[in-house]
């Protein structure tokens, strides 16, 4: 098949990227309902990966949203071209030896699969942050869920909106535990990763 992007072949490779930053790139892909959970362990694990000299970029909905993303609704068809863009934006830095943590509610199988297939199999893993919907309510620190069950946000992943939960996740974390109990489940899965062998 021709190079349809040739420029590719002119600039530093990946792999020289990856040498550069001593680590190997890929993302690791954060679904849950919305209040699962999903962005405070990113963050935390940022900070404990970047502490230990890896080069972290965590690509949330709201940063997305506020910038990239700002045209789109939360229809399902906007919900997709939503994960279309992030996961193109995410391919783009796992070339220059990035490592990604993606948090996004991604709520079916088929946006999940669109996902993979563009960043690419290799370098994708699932990560099902499994969160039952009771417990996101009773948190629902942005106030969603109490405005879906009002009526006054349509189409609310959990509410009147579907979420199809992971059959294979790479690794399935559920937050009864604590949030240092939960990133270091993701911290030990991503260190199997990560490190340049």
């Amino acid at each position: 098949m021709e190079n349809i992007y040739p420029v590719y072949d002119q600039l530093i490779s990946r792999a020289e990227k990856e040498q550069f930053l001593n680590q190997k790139a890929c993302v690791f892909w954060l679904t849950g309902l919305s209040g699962s959970g999903k962005t405070t362990i990113a963050k935390h694990v940022e900070r404990v990966l970047f502490n230990k000299g890896f080069f972290i970029q965590t690509i949330d909905g709201d940063n997305v949203r506020s910038g990239l993303c700002n045209n789109l609704s939360f229809s399902l068809e906007d919900r997709k071209e939503n994960i279309r863009r992030i996961a193109e934006l995410t391919a783009l830095n796992i070339r220059q030896g990035i490592i990604c943590i993606n948090t996004f509610v991604s709520p079916t199988k088929a946006i999940r699969e669109m996902a993979k297939e563009i960043i690419g199999e290799k370098d994708y893993f699932e990560i099902f942050i499994n969160t039952p919907l009771e417990a996101c309510e009773k948190r629902d620190v942005k106030g969603l869920y109490k405005k879906a069950r009002a009526g006054e946000i349509k189409g609310f992943t959990g509410i009147d909106s579907p979420f199809e939960k992971p059959d294979r996740p790479s690794l399935t974390i559920s937050t009864e535990s604590s949030i240092q109990e939960s990133a270091s489940q993701l911290i030990n899965f991503m260190m199997s990763k990560v490190v340049l062998t």
